[in-house]
């Protein structure tokens, strides 16, 4: 191993929890050597469980030609469901072993169980549906979907029992963050299910104790990605709306707790939700995977989940909102230090809407592959942000790894004003510091670098695909048609290139990018008219 690798193991590796370290090493030693479960006792008195849908998923299974549809990709399977299929990458084949699709809106009650039943023929072979947080959810989606229609077969009851044995001894502590949270909830409605004691202690301390840690005083969830956030939230919803329909079981303080963490999650979505209903797509964020802002802000109103109306300040995010535009700023770090599989080198990255239209946007992301597409997208020179050279601000590699990485160092909030630096250039001896200034029809971006860079420095403004850009003038970009002036004072050097935007999973759309160079200074200002 050259030392250039060593390093970057090294940087990555020590943010780790000794939990997650411990678990990595029993769980391999354990489930090779060991054969060891907390086996409880499956009691056949399963409780009738009440359950309505209050947000139904995407329609990804089509019984007309028995085709299912995840990450923008469909197959049909012209047999029988082959639930290791893997031709499309990893995260597909998880998809298809959540059974989402058991709550779409179009899901009979015989078609679902059929689907249900067949895959309970196939376990013996089952592979990577089997795994932990598969599991969580495809076990929260039985237990709906039998309680919605009252389906007790037991049958079926015995073999999830059996999964939520398997989740119970095999909780994803190695990794923590939102899958150790899913397995949280997948718990819960397992204990309520089977009306088991055990399994209802060890749900409700891991969701205190997870829900403590991963939900900011802002109401953020803590691996800064906002379709996470939505993913979250979807689910803590769920639970209390479970615990709701079915309080002849437990009466404790559970429900309160979760009811407070839901009502700081609502106002965190309310304070970053652009006013169209769409969010950034910041860090792994992108369409068509996680409910709506809409579709949630509904369903917290119908459980009576009231809006705590926090303002937004662990997670980084700011939101500046005119009577023509909206900006969303990054001034936090990559978080959290031992999860930030999801986080991108996008510090001090920024989005525009003007009068409901995007201007400047994040790539998003289109893939989970470990492939170039993947690095490409974590990458700072695919935000709206500055790189130093060939330098990185935070080393993203291997899909989900995180080595060294940025730190603000520097923050201030003044009137119509954010300035912050950092320090993921200071291994090359240089700080970056941006500042935003804003007014009602200007926003003025400046960036300082703390000592010449011979012009190798360069600011990336990543355009949304509607806007067809053909030249630059003295400096200088105009959109007429949004009437929009924008000028970069003090660049060397100003180029167009095209970059693909992101507009879902395996889905996105070629559009333009401006790229500035400059060497210690670039002041851009954005005019509107």
């Amino acid at each position: 191993m050259d030392l250039k690798l060593f390093k970057l193991y090294i940087n990555t590796i020590k943010f780790l929890k000794p939990i997650q370290i411990y678990h990595r090493i029993f769980y391999f030693i354990r489930n090779r050597f060991i054969c060891y479960f907390n086996n409880f006792e499956y009691n056949d008195l399963i409780a009738n469980l009440n359950w309505e849908c209050s947000i139904f998923h995407n329609s990804s299974y089509s019984s007309s030609n028995k085709s299912f549809t995840f990450l923008n990709i469909e197959h049909q399977f012209l047999n029988q469901v082959d639930w290791n299929c893997s031709k499309y990458g990893k995260l597909w084949t998880y998809n298809l072993n959540y059974f989402d699709f058991l709550n779409q809106k179009d899901m009979s009650k015989e078609l679902g169980l059929d689907l249900v039943h067949k895959y309970v023929k196939n376990d013996s072979i089952l592979k990577d549906g089997k795994e932990p947080y598969p599991t969580s959810l495809r076990s929260i989606n039985w237990i709906k979907f039998l309680s919605k229609h009252k389906i007790q077969n037991d049958y079926i009851n015995k073999f999830l029992f059996r999964e939520c044995n398997f989740l119970y001894n095999n909780l994803e502590y190695h990794l923590l963050g939102n899958h150790l949270l899913e397995n949280a909830f997948s718990l819960l409605f397992c204990a309520y299910y089977f009306q088991d004691e055990n399994i209802y202690i060890k749900s409700k301390d891991l969701l205190i104790l997870e829900l403590n840690e991963q939900i900011l005083k802002d109401g953020a969830h803590f691996e800064l990605s906002t379709m996470y956030h939505q993913i979250i939230y979807s689910r803590l919803l769920d639970c209390i709306q479970l615990i709701k329909l079915n309080s002849f079981w437990k009466k404790d303080d559970l429900l309160s707790f979760l009811v407070i963490k839901a009502s700081l999650m609502n106002s965190w979505l309310q304070n970053i939700t652009y006013k169209s209903g769409e969010i950034p797509m910041v860090n792994d964020s992108t369409y068509n995977i996680a409910p709506s802002s809409t579709q949630l802000f509904s369903y917290a109103k119908k459980i009576g989940i009231i809006n705590q109306k926090t303002s937004l300040s662990d997670s980084g995010y700011r939101k500046i909102t005119s009577d023509c535009y909206e900006l969303f700023v990054d001034v936090g770090n990559v978080g959290p230090d031992y999860q930030p599989g999801h986080g991108h080198s996008d510090t001090f990255s920024f989005e525009l809407i003007k009068d409901g239209n995007p201007i400047f946007v994040d790539t998003g992301i289109s893939t989970y592959k470990k492939n170039n597409t993947r690095q490409e997208e974590r990458s700072t020179h695919s935000h709206n942000t500055v790189k130093i050279g060939s330098k990185d601000q935070t080393q993203v590699w291997g899909g989900f790894r995180v080595g060294k990485r940025a730190r603000i160092n520097h923050l201030a909030e003044k009137l119509n004003c954010i300035e912050a630096s950092h320090d993921g250039y200071l291994n090359i001896g240089l700080i970056h510091k941006r500042s935003f200034f804003w007014e009602e029809k200007e926003i003025i971006i400046i960036d300082k670098i703390s000592k010449p860079t011979n012009n190798i420095s360069k600011a990336f403004f990543h355009f949304h695909s509607s806007i067809n850009l053909s030249q630059i003038d003295n400096n200088t970009v105009v959109i007429d048609s949004l009437g929009i002036v924008i000028n970069f004072e003090k660049a060397s050097n100003i180029f167009i290139d095209k970059y693909k935007l992101s507009q879902g999973f395996n889905k996105s759309v070629m559009s333009y990018k401006i790229v500035v160079k400059f060497d210690d200074y670039l002041k851009t200002s954005i005019h509107f008219h």
